[in-house]
């Protein structure tokens, strides 16, 4: 177990409860804990702590890892595609469903490399994965094996769509036993609950518009077997309010009310379409919300109303890259900057602060995961960091607050160092695990035989294949 001393940080921000900072501050780790932070550690662990190396992180602000709350690791292959510019949510899904319908084990591999190498090297130590089209099996456990192979922190969900309908395919659905059967292996073969886990699966029902009663149950029933948590998407767009509206005669949030699908367990994408009533009562019943600024603004969907989910006292809210194929990048610090500055656009004086985005990112996003061994730097948790690097010419005369500078001038060139469960996985913004080279040509490829096999069915994708 490797006993290192990062010393004499510009700025150390632990993200704790009380948001301390350290001016100057040092960072010991030891294997895959934390053993202090503070000032003058070599000092103060001379006797008792024998130090292995020391890091002159002079120049430098460490933080927390960042955690992503909400992802489509599988959509990186499928970016920047001309048939989706432009659409809403709804005509968006339709196109991407007919490119589901050819996804693979390869696929869904070369998706993490892609999704989750560009999530690491922009400061992400934890992710989450919602895979919801499954036309084959293996689907997710290519992801999960894949986020170990480049060694970052993961929270796979196994989703499904159980109804098709005017935007789901047939090809796309699954019977509910074949669901729970899949998810039940893999949270036996994967699943680790216990403290710095690096694997928790997770269950990801379809929603009203695309599932079944019977299928949504088998996956609660499952959920409380093995006492998982429970992803999914809520009021993300204007269209799901009103098909819940005319089906179901209430608004999306009633229906997850009536369907007892909030409280600890439950965490939620998007909550755009929310109202005030709504908001006390995501707070009351400690439902976890992922907020996706980008995507949201892609697909014109809205913006969540973060400052009155803090001011309401929603500890569970963090942040999420979404799919790239709505976002276009799993880029968390552009996820960062974007979530202020729409923040700032929307609620004017009642935006929220930098360090307020950075609790979504950090401490906020943990919560949202049910998780209380990482997103804030203090003894005992879990070694997972990033090492900024702020002494450069770009952020040069802007070195002031560093949660402002981070937030508002901050981009993945500031990302030095990250650290995941006490091991370095990304030195000097390049992935140590893997060949970035090798694994970029294997993610062209992939992806272009995916859009090539879809542009059979749907004729737009050939403009992209020129």
């Amino acid at each position: 177990m490797k006993t290192i001393l990062y010393q004499n940080a510009d700025w150390i921000l632990t993200m704790d409860g009380d948001r301390r900072r350290y001016r100057h501050g040092d960072l010991l780790i030891s294997g895959n804990e934390i053993v202090d932070v503070g000032e003058r550690l070599a000092e103060k662990h001379r006797a008792t702590t024998p130090i292995d190396e020391v890091v002159d992180a002079s120049g430098r602000v460490i933080l927390p890892g960042f955690v992503n709350v909400h992802h489509h690791t599988w959509q990186s292959l499928i970016r920047n595609i001309n048939v989706a510019n432009g659409l809403v949510l709804e005509p968006w899904l339709q196109v991407m469903f007919e490119i589901f319908k050819d996804l693979t084990p390869e696929v869904a591999r070369a998706g993490v490399y892609a999704g989750l190498g560009d999530a690491l090297k922009t400061g992400c130590t934890t992710s989450n994965d919602l895979f919801y089209p499954h036309p084959v099996e293996g689907l997710v456990e290519a992801t999960i094996l894949a986020a170990e192979e480049i060694g970052i922190r993961f929270h796979p969900n196994r989703g499904f769509e159980s109804l098709a309908s005017n935007i789901v395919p047939p090809e796309i659905i699954s019977a509910p036993e074949e669901i729970i059967a899949d998810t039940e292996r893999l949270v036996k073969r994967y699943h680790d609950p216990s403290r710095f886990s690096m694997c928790r699966v997770g269950v990801a029902p379809s929603m009203p518009q695309y599932g079944t009663l019977e299928s949504l149950r088998a996956a609660l029933d499952l959920a409380e077997k093995y006492d998982l948590l429970v992803h999914g998407h809520l009021a993300e767009s204007r269209y799901e309010t009103e098909f819940t509206l005319e089906k179901f005669g209430c608004r999306p949030f009633e229906w997850f009310r009536r369907h007892d699908l909030l409280g600890d367990r439950f965490y939620y994408a998007h909550c755009v379409h929310i109202n005030e009533e709504e908001v006390r009562q995501m707070a009351k019943t400690n439902t976890g919300i992922a907020h996706c600024p980008i995507s949201n603004m892609f697909l014109n969907s809205g913006v969540s109303p973060i400052p009155a989910y803090l001011k309401a006292g929603v500890s569970r809210i963090g942040l999420g890259v979404d799919g790239a194929a709505s976002s276009n990048s799993s880029n968390m610090m552009e996820e960062i900057r974007s979530a202020y500055l729409v923040n700032r656009l929307t609620w004017g004086r009642d935006a929220v602060g930098p360090e307020d985005i950075l609790y979504l990112a950090t401490a906020g996003g943990a919560k949202t995961l049910g998780r209380d061994d990482i997103g804030f730097l203090a003894p005992h948790m879990a070694a997972d960091l990033v090492v900024m690097d702020w002494n450069q010419l770009q952020y040069a005369g802007g070195c002031n607050d560093p949660a402002a500078c981070i937030v508002i001038s901050g981009d993945p060139r500031m990302v030095k160092d990250v650290v995941v469960n006490g091991e370095t996985v990304v030195r000097d913004g390049k992935l140590t695990r893997i060949d970035e080279a090798g694994m970029c040509g294997l993610v062209n490829r992939v992806g272009r035989e995916l859009l090539t096999k879809a542009s059979v069915r749907e004729p737009r994708l050939k403009a992209d294949l020129v």
